[in-house]
């Protein structure tokens, strides 16, 4: 059965293929698992295993691509041209797929497959209701080599290391804010905030408060929708993903937002592992229902950062996508060289005030 399946890397390839496809279409594909391991405590096996592939060929269409979705274990196919899917649509291919697996194994055996369905690209709503996107689509992406989970571990060590540092040595910086912030306004020291981390995990996200405590949240939602929707919109000025003139900004936020002392807090968020002192910027979920399909990508395969490329690359000339396209950039381009390139000119950045607002 090896021998005629398509290889993992190559099934790989094709389901990244069959993304960017989708991407440039709008026409959604379905990828079907198949878990045969239950079957290979079978004693005749071998010969069970054989059987499936033709048994498949005669279940599928010309169009549909399978292969291993991981060595000698799960079975992938992509069925691809299909203007819509549904329940009922789904449910016609697995049907025949059973039908064709009927004619040669018993309905024990059959039960014993496991079959999981995955719909590319996912509702608009997704991320922001189930808050995970489904890595199972991008298993280039995010299936690591030894190497690369090496450099990971050595990010990670960075992270822990250099955000503890700043804490320790920023702890009076950390102290005089808090108190201004309590003496120039009512409410609390920082501002929590749920944002989306890797694969679409949520986590509170931490910024010292620079808004008056009763801000209404609308008035930012409005913005990004229109920065996200409308990028051609002469009223948004590029690069500007913070609201310019926030009337809900305290005058000592003014002054910390501005010098970017604001985001002092998340070193706190990447010790505890949330976020990574380099990657892409963290989106609030209600941004996510704005999203394009390969928007979003960016959050895939890294945590989310204190800096990324994008900020000292084209923090005050980006578009939204271009914005996006920076994060890619960076997480296809990923190395320790990278983060510590991006770490040192980060300052530079800073103190300019490009960008900040």
């Amino acid at each position: 059965m090896s021998q005629t399946h398509f290889s993992k890397a190559f099934f790989h390839q094709m389901l990244s293929l069959e993304r960017s496809r989708t991407e440039r279409s709008g026409e959604p594909f379905l990828l079907l698992l198949l878990d045969i391991f239950a079957l290979k405590a079978e004693k005749h096996a071998e010969q069970i295993l054989d059987k499936l592939q033709p048994a498949l060929k005669c279940a599928l269409r010309e169009t549909d691509i399978n292969g291993w979705y991981d060595d000698n274990r799960i079975i992938g196919i992509i069925c691809t041209g299909m203007k819509t899917i549904d329940q009922r649509a789904i449910g016609k291919i697995l049907s025949k797929i059973r039908g064709q697996f009927g004619e040669i194994l018993t309905p024990e055996l059959i039960d014993r497959i496991v079959i999981s369905v995955h719909v590319y690209p996912e509702q608009q709503g997704d991320l922001s209701t189930n808050g995970t996107v489904d890595i199972i689509l991008y298993p280039d992406i995010s299936k690591k080599d030894p190497i690369a989970r090496l450099s990971l571990s050595v990010k990670r060590g960075m992270d822990v290391a250099l955000s503890a540092a700043a804490i320790f040595l920023l702890a009076p910086v950390f102290l005089v804010i808090a108190v201004t912030i309590k003496l120039t306004s009512d409410g609390p020291v920082f501002f929590r905030q749920e944002r989306m981390g890797q694969n679409g995990r949520r986590f509170t996200f931490l910024k010292f408060r620079s808004m008056y405590n009763d801000g209404d949240p609308r008035v930012h939602r409005d913005y990004i929708q229109k920065y996200i929707s409308d990028q051609q919109n002469s009223s948004i000025e590029p690069g500007l993903y913070k609201l310019k003139d926030d009337p809900r900004i305290t005058p000592i936020g003014r002054y910390i937002r501005k010098t970017s002392l604001d985001e002092l807090p998340q070193f706190i968020n990447v010790l505890a592992g949330d976020m990574s002192l380099v990657g892409p910027r963290p989106p609030i979920p209600y941004e996510c229902d704005l999203y394009s399909t390969w928007h979003r990508k960016r959050l895939l395969s890294c945590k989310p950062g204190i800096t990324g490329l994008w900020q000292v690359m084209g923090r005050s000339h980006t578009t939204f996508d271009d914005m996006v396209r920076l994060d890619l950039k960076y997480i296809s381009n990923w190395s320790l060289a990278l983060d510590i390139k991006i770490m040192l000119k980060t300052p530079g950045a800073v103190f300019s005030g490009s960008g900040a607002c």
